[in-house]
């Protein structure tokens, strides 16, 4: 009899405890309700929604400035120019034109001429004044262009006033060239008496546009009461054109020129 009811109890027991394991234990879910982790797709937002959307979609274009990042001072410039240091002088202003032209200039490591507009009149000012007030007024782009327009804005006599082209010697026709930088140049106002506007240099490697660009600036329009002329007495040719008569008036295709694009 006890046997019998030792055998329900453990029956009973055991009963419960699969029922407590049975109930304890979640029931599986239906193969339709498993979470599978799932990649979410972001849409682009459209540069019409919202304004931080505008802030990437914007492309730099030729109207707009480029930003410039890195602070840009002149005292280095004017601390060369002070010592009479012209050469340093020189390679410190083209060192902030690439600045002021924006980032494009900077990371290309020099200036486009349609990359001269970005640069702000008040800068371009700052660098021609620092040149004429540590030079006598001989040097600077102000003074650059006023020699320009002396010689009908023609680059090839402007090149041989303030000497950066030279006649050469011993050759049985006409010849110009290109002065070879640095050493052509003159740096010590002590040794020697440079040209008038001979500093600081402009690279021609690329044609006179990015000098011509830097004359027209508006920095320097209407200097010494000078007003700018739309057209000019050579029938408005442009002023890539220009530079293509000798100091005799001969053609230069006529002449003989071994160009140094060197500085």
């Amino acid at each position: 009899m006890a046997s019998k009811s030792l055998g329900s109890i453990h029956q009973h027991s055991a009963h419960c405890r699969r029922r407590h394991s049975s109930d304890s234990t979640p029931p599986a879910l239906p193969a339709s309700l498993v979470l599978k982790s799932t990649a979410t797709t972001i849409k682009p937002i459209s540069a019409t929604h919202t304004h931080s959307s505008i802030t990437f979609s914007l492309s730099s274009s030729a109207t707009s400035s480029p930003s410039t990042s890195e602070p840009v001072t002149f005292d280095l410039l004017q601390h060369h120019l002070s010592t009479q240091n012209f050469r340093q002088a020189d390679e410190e202003t083209r060192r902030l034109l690439t600045l002021l032209a924006g980032d494009p200039a900077k990371k290309r490591g020099y200036v486009f001429f349609s990359e001269v507009q970005f640069i702000s009149g008040d800068d371009l000012a700052t660098i021609d004044e620092l040149w004429r007030r540590h030079s006598h007024n001989r040097f600077g782009y102000s003074v650059q262009k006023r020699i320009w327009r002396k010689e009908d804005k023609d680059f090839t006599r402007f090149f041989l006033k303030v000497g950066w082209m030279k006649k050469l010697e011993y050759s049985e026709v006409e010849q110009y060239n290109y002065r070879s930088f640095p050493d052509e140049f003159t740096w010590d106002l002590k040794e020697e008496t440079p040209p008038e506007g001979h500093l600081p240099l402009t690279n021609a490697l690329r044609g006179t546009q990015l000098l011509n660009s830097i004359f027209s600036h508006p920095a320097f329009e209407d200097f010494n009461g000078e007003k700018e002329d739309d057209d000019d007495d050579n029938g408005g040719a442009s002023e890539s054109d220009k530079g293509l008569v000798d100091l005799k008036g001969t053609p230069l295709s006529n002449r003989v020129f071994k160009p140094n694009y060197s500085f």
